[in-house]
């Protein structure tokens, strides 16, 4: 399967060695460069990844990824930030509006590729059919439907609650920190206490069992299959 990927970046330069190196890799590369042109190529070739700078003539990076996230044929695409504005609340304002993940400029090459693979095949595995078994065991989250598999049981969560675990599943193993979870389950604009997510912690550990979450102290969490 040969995946399509949008680069959009006002710097012409960067955006040609970067569509290089990712068609050399055998990926399909459309670019943009600003957030009004993102938007009618991502319209029209429906890309797997987006990667998007964060400032830009004529629409942001925020406003473009927002204006993507509301439009649901590209409900499935993945958003990575790839920027030069590495500051946290730069990073969390980019959560914010949905984005994947945040990658700050420069990063070597390589690294960015790496990047990139590993993204496209959690796509791979998102859309890879789940064999029936009556004693399929697991997690698995149905976004269409709002509900969750446990182990073959179906349960039903609150929103948050499906918001969080959707977002831990996302990325089996890898650490989410509070701060991310912050701002992609409640925004950066909203104030929560301290405690709000260790409560929503518990309540999934309760309804999915304690050891699927692992807590990583002082820094976040992450799922366990």
């Amino acid at each position: 399967m040969s995946h399509r990927i949008l680069l959009v970046d006002d710097e012409v330069d960067i955006l040609e060695f970067v569509r290089y190196n990712l068609v050399r890799e055998g990926y399909e590369v459309y670019t943009a460069q600003n957030g009004a042109e993102a938007l009618q190529r991502a319209a029209a070739c429906r890309p797997h990844l987006i990667l998007l700078d964060m400032m830009m003539p004529v629409m942001d990076g925020v406003e473009t990824c927002r204006a993507i996230r509301r439009d649901p044929r590209l409900r499935d695409t993945m958003i990575v930030f790839l920027s030069a504005l590495g500051e946290e609340e730069q990073q969390l304002a980019g959560f914010g509006v949905g984005a994947d993940d945040y990658l700050t400029k420069p990063i070597k090459m390589k690294l960015l590729v790496s990047r990139v693979q590993a993204i496209l095949k959690r796509i791979d595995a998102d859309d890879t059919p789940a064999a029936p078994d009556s004693a399929q065991t697991g997690i698995t989250v149905d976004r269409e439907r709002h509900t969750v598999l446990c182990d073959g049981r179906e349960i039903t969560l609150p929103r948050k609650e499906f918001a969080l675990l959707e977002l831990l599943c996302a990325a089996p193993g890898r650490l989410v920190s509070r701060e991310e979870i912050y701002a992609r389950i409640w925004g950066s604009e909203v104030v929560v206490g301290d405690r709000t997510i260790d409560v929503h912690i518990r309540k999934l550990r309760q309804k999915i069992g304690e050891r699927r979450i692992v807590t990583v102290k002082g820094m976040g969490y992450k799922y366990e299959p």
